[in-house]
C-alpha cells in the first residue's frame, strides 16, 4: 500500500493505482469526461487535474494518468486547480457550445456557460477524447473509426468519412461517448450509425430485434460459437 495525503486526509491506496481512483476511493469528487473504465486512459479532457506536492515543489498533473506515490500531498480543490479546470472547460465549450453535458459541468465548477473564446459551429459535441476510437480498437477489436486531419480540423469517424466496411454496428462507441456526439438510431429491423445501415437480428425465441447481424457474425467468427446459438437474446437464454 502507498500512503498519501489528499485534501488533508491520510489516504492509502494499492501500488500502481492511478491518482484518480485513489481520490475517488477516498470519497472525493473529481470531474472528468474521458476516463472510462472500459478503455485505456488518454488524459484528453484534462478536467481531472490536481495539484501535487513533493518536498518543496508543486505542480499540476492529470490524475487519471499519474500513479500514486508514497508521501505525495495532493490538493484537488486549490485555487490553481480550479482555475485550470475552468479554463479547460471554457475551451471545451468553445469547441462544443451546444453540448448540454458541458454546459451542466461548467455551471457545477463555476465556469462561465458562455466561453470567452470564439465558438466553433462545425464540431458538434465531439471533444476528441478518443474513447470511441479506443473502445472500437481495444474492446471490440475492429478499429472501424479513428482520428483524421490535423489541428482544428481534426475529427473522429470512419476513414475518409465514408461508410466503413469493418464496422459491425455494435454501438460500443455510442456507449462510451461522454457528450452524446455519436448518433445511433435503431428502429425495429434496422440500425443506423456512422452513415451506414445495419440489419438487426430477431431473437429466435421472442422475436425481439436485439443485435446487428454483422455483430453476431463477427462474434461467431472470433469465438467459434455457431451463429444459431447467438441468435437468441440475453433475456431468452
Amino acid at each position: 500500500m502507498v500512503n498519501m495525503i489528499i485534501d488533508g486526509k491520510n489516504i492509502s491506496a494499492p501500488k500502481d493505482t492511478m491518482l484518480l481512483e485513489a481520490i475517488r476511493g477516498a470519497g472525493i469528487s473529481v470531474p472528468t469526461l474521458c476516463a472510462h473504465e472500459a478503455v485505456s486512459r488518454s488524459g484528453s479532457c484534462r478536467l481531472c487535474v490536481v495539484e501535487i506536492k513533493k518536498g518543496n515543489r508543486s505542480r499540476i498533473v492529470t490524475s487519471c494518468l499519474y500513479g500514486v506515490e508514497e508521501g505525495l500531498v495532493v490538493d484537488t480543490k486549490s485555487d490553481r486547480v480550479l482555475n485550470v479546470r475552468r479554463l479547460v472547460m471554457e475551451l471545451l465549450l468553445a469547441r462544443c457550445p451546444e453540448s448540454d453535458v458541458l454546459q451542466k459541468m461548467a455551471l457545477e465548477m463555476g465556469a462561465k456557460p458562455q466561453s470567452r473564446f470564439v465558438a466553433d459551429t462545425d464540431k458538434g459535441k465531439c471533444i476528441l477524447c478518443r474513447s470511441c476510437v479506443r473502445v472500437c480498437e481495444e474492446v471490440v477489436g475492429v478499429s472501424a473509426i479513428g482520428l483524421f486531419a490535423r489541428g482544428s480540423q481534426k475529427t473522429v469517424g470512419p476513414p475518409f468519412h465514408e461508410q466503413s466496411d469493418v464496422c459491425i454496428g455494435c454501438g460500443a462507441c455510442v456507449y462510451v461517448c461522454p457528450t452524446g456526439h455519436i448518433e445511433m438510431i435503431s428502429t425495429g429491423e434496422k440500425r443506423k450509425i456512422w452513415g451506414r445501415r445495419f440489419k438487426m437480428q430477431p431473437c429466435d425465441k421472442c422475436g425481439k430485434y436485439f443485435a446487428p447481424v454483422d455483430q453476431l457474425k463477427f462474434i461467431s467468427k472470433k469465438t467459434g460459437v455457431p451463429f444459431k446459438e447467438l441468435s437468441v437474446c440475453t433475456e431468452c437464454r
